[in-house]
């Protein structure tokens, strides 16, 4: 594929000859036996790439690179405000203690095809635990560190795996929270129990350790032998991702080695446009999708040095977190999620702090987890002068679907847009019926089978859940998500299909009056919902948080949002009601719990969700929604 390829062409071979594209892609990944087919469609709706072909994912990450004279170039950029630590790892360095904390899992009898779940904090030992698994064919299944046990035995009995790797605990801000408590509490409500559990000490809190069955990393370590790279198959999996059921039974992603690694290492020079030895930033975490594509597996296969940053976007110990970390190790692509830009807005909206720091170095922003709002985007591009992208995908994708690929051609930029498909994701707007429908319409996204290579083939175990995905629109993947391409083929995605309301028979998108209630000068971030309502169906409902500094009653502010939502969409919307609030409830990702906050609304039950980051915010919304007439037990 040359570099003068326009996108067209480069998207047209990707969807009309996948064998020949993909095929090769695969030629910059390093083979232990090639593949008898690129793809292999024999048994359709599932799909498998590369298959015969073997490979091992930890070997092209690290050894490979140490092999092409690397082995000096830093691979992690460890930085941690909460406990004022920085440290830089060598590829050299990292391949050493991968290949040994390797040996320690084969010691405690961890072979090709057994799980292990990770419990851990944003410590460079957390990579260094997912890569040894990869290293030996193990399948690693990372849960977000602080996980509630309850949540934490679910994943147990469905992973079943034969250790635990966890830490003595995570910082959160400035609370230090012990894992090893909630780790006990899971195993023991867990039917299946691990044989071992290894837990890395970290010197703000000591865990206490159960003789017999949990043993010290350290001490490990210190006799371990180091293990080479054990060749697995490209369709084997690599790792299980848990994300949240419809049915309240997690989902569990997986993913393949070889399609995986193809894909990765193709994203980061044609999407994000970085080359091998620059300094790449996801600020997520390793518990997400984004955290295991974008700090870990594509960074360091792609031969980048990779951030990996314990904090938050403010708070620790300001809103010029994000600027002094990019200016200090010069990174050159940050992408993080748009709450992370809107907490730093609502914190520092005329970007004081940051004009304290030299940022030149970053070339980009991706920006991606939930809908990037035009008011955000405004925002950040005018404080950075520099492309600022927005790009959407799932965690069953594993990489982006829509984006503005700045390696292939540079289109420019339409705020609420992620711009257009990938190349590889054949991407089509089809009505209730499943007919693809003329840009300008909208309805359901849906990604017409195969999927690219990356994608999860199937569910952990669970090829019958796997199938609600492709089978409910015949020869289509969907994706939950409701959108329509412009004119010009640019994509917007409007939000899940359950976000478009029905109000009086007029179907009204909140995503839509979000963009709308967001562009008020003192509003940092929102929430629009729809309620029900015995007259017109649904209503909606909207939450709005303040600017920091804004001192108004929240009357006059509720009104010019009325206002403004009659003056852009008319009196239909019967948008009405709004409260102001002091947060909206998250995901630690940083997804806002839209679900919960409707069923709150409406006055339903509701569960406190396992990824939530504060409980607190919730019976706040209540009691919110209460004094603007929802909320009340029907």
């Amino acid at each position: 594929m040359s570099d003068s390829l326009k996108y067209k062409d480069v998207y047209e071979q990707s969807i009309n000859q996948p064998d020949v594209f993909w095929g090769k892609a695969a030629q910059a990944v390093q083979w232990t036996k090639k593949w008898d087919k690129v793809l292999d469609d024999g048994k359709k709706p599932f799909y498998l790439w590369f298959a015969g072909g073997e490979l091992n994912t930890c070997f092209n990450a690290l050894d490979y690179h140490v092999e092409s004279g690397r082995k000096d170039q830093v691979a992690i950029i460890y930085d941690s405000p909460v406990t004022n630590t920085v440290k830089k790892i060598t590829y050299g360095e990292l391949l050493d203690k991968v290949a040994k904390f390797a040996g320690v899992l084969t010691g405690v009898g961890v072979m090709k095809g057994d799980t292990v779940i990770i419990y851990m904090p944003m410590i460079p030992e957390a990579m260094m635990a997912m890569l040894a698994c990869a290293r030996i064919g193990a399948v690693h299944s990372v849960v977000f560190g602080g996980f509630a046990p309850n949540e934490l035995a679910i994943r147990i009995d469905d992973a079943k795996p034969k250790i635990i790797i966890s830490a003595s605990c995570g910082i959160e801000g400035k609370k230090t929270l012990a894992y090893k408590p909630l780790l006990d509490e899971a195993i023991n409500i867990a039917v299946h129990k691990p044989q071992k559990s290894i837990i890395y000490q970290r010197p703000q809190v000591k865990a206490d350790l159960i003789a017999g069955r949990d043993l010290d990393w350290e001490e490990l370590m210190q006799t371990a032998k180091a293990v080479p790279s054990v060749p697995v198959a490209a369709t084997d999996p690599l790792y299980i991702l848990y994300t949240s059921g419809t049915t309240g039974k997690p989902k569990g992603v997986m993913r393949d080695n070889g399609g995986h690694a193809v894909a990765l290492k193709w994203s980061m020079k044609h999407i994000y446009d970085i080359k091998p030895g620059e300094v790449f930033w996801a600020a997520s975490d390793v518990g997400w999708v984004v955290g295991h594509s974008y700090i870990v597996y594509a960074p360091l296969l792609y031969g980048c040095t990779t951030v990996l940053y314990e904090g938050k976007p403010v708070g620790t110990p300001d809103p010029g977190a994000f600027w002094r970390v990019i200016s200090q190790h010069g990174v050159s692509v940050l992408f993080t999620a748009p709450t992370a830009f809107r907490a730093i807005k609502k914190e520092d909206p005329n970007g004081d702090y940051l004009k304290k720091y030299d940022i030149s170095c970053l070339r980009y922003l991706f920006l991606a987890g939930e809908r990037l709002d035009p008011d955000t985007y405004h925002w950040a591009s005018g404080m950075l002068k520099i492309p600022v992208i927005d790009h959407w995908w799932q965690t069953e994708t594993g990489w982006p679907i829509a984006a503005n690929c700045m390696g292939i051609e540079q289109f420019p930029i339409k705020a609420g847009s992620p711009t257009k498909p990938v190349p590889g994701y054949n991407v089509q707007i089809q009505d209730m019926d499943g007919k693809t429908l003329p840009n300008g319409e909208e309805g359901a996204v849906v990604i017409k089978l195969p999927l690219p290579p990356g994608c999860l083939p199937t569910l952990w175990k669970d090829d019958k859940r796997y199938l609600e995905y492709v089978t409910e629109r015949p020869g289509y993947y969907v994706t939950g998500d409701g959108g329509r391409f412009d004119l010009d083929g640019y994509i917007y995605i409007m939000g899940r299909i359950d976000d478009v309301i029905n109000v009086a028979g007029h179907r009204l998108s909140t995503g839509a009056m979000e963009e709308i209630v967001s562009k008020h000068p003192d509003v940092a971030e929102c929430a629009v919902l729809g309620a029900d309502d015995q007259l017109k169906g649904q209503v909606p409902v909207g939450f709005v948080v303040l600017k920091a500094g804004v001192d108004r009653k929240p009357e006059e502010i509720v009104a010019e949002l009325v206002q403004m939502v009659r003056q852009e969409l008319g009196a239909l919307a019967c948008f009405k009601e709004a409260a102001v609030v002091k947060a909206l409830p998250k995901t630690r990702s940083g997804k806002i719990l839209r679900s919960t906050m409707r069923k709150i609304v409406d006055g339903k039950d509701y569960v406190v969700p396992s990824t939530i980051d504060d409980p607190a915010v919730l019976p706040a919304i209540a009691q919110s929604a209460k004094i603007i007439g929802y909320g009340k037990k029907k």
